[in-house]
């Protein structure tokens, strides 16, 4: 996608307070059984970040004239940092230290973005002639939402998987009570 180019969208630290129960997170566990449901809703998380930094960075890389490769870096580091911020944001909430926040999100977010950065931008890639679209071409749009609808089938079960080791959005719920 040309900007005229399409750009790449696509929780740690030590908790206080005491461990939470499966009871504390609607009966699933850091470790053991996650729903799907659980894990859809942490990878559309992960997604709102991704589509915000997504178009931001195709606008930017757009209104500046930059070709693709220029508007994709600018896209993915904009996915990252939104991606970061919402997490950042929830936990910051919770009364935790920036510097804890900021770790929490880290761990969170990054294996899920990167994956959704991966795929979102391969299908990009790989479309023909979506590199090479603009932003008032339908192909442009078309092509974004079908990458992002793919990079979240992908992605939910890699948070999935990370939630039930007590990984990924796992860490970020110890800290909403």
């Amino acid at each position: 996608m040309n900007h005229e180019t399409h750009a790449g969208h696509a929780h740690h630290g030590r908790h206080e307070q005491p461990e939470h129960t499966p009871a504390d997170h609607g009966g699933h566990s850091a470790l053991g059984k996650v729903s799907w449901s659980m894990a859809a809703q942490a990878t559309l998380h992960c997604l709102t970040g991704c589509a915000i930094g997504e178009v931001l960075g195709m606008v930017i890389g757009t209104a500046f004239g930059w070709g693709n490769t220029p508007t994709m870096i600018l896209a993915i580091v904009l996915a990252f940092f939104f991606g970061y911020s919402l997490t950042l944001r929830g936990v910051l909430k919770a009364g935790v230290g920036f510097r804890t926040a900021f770790r929490v999100a880290l761990a969170a977010d990054t294996l899920s973005i990167a994956v959704m950065e991966l795929i979102d931008n391969g299908v990009i890639a790989l479309w023909p002639s979506a590199m090479d679209a603009h932003l008032s071409d339908v192909l442009f749009w078309g092509a974004l939402a079908t990458s992002l609808a793919i990079a979240f089938v992908v992605t939910t079960p890699v948070n999935k998987w990370m939630i039930g080791r007590g990984k990924g959005h796992a860490v970020v719920h110890r800290y909403h009570h």
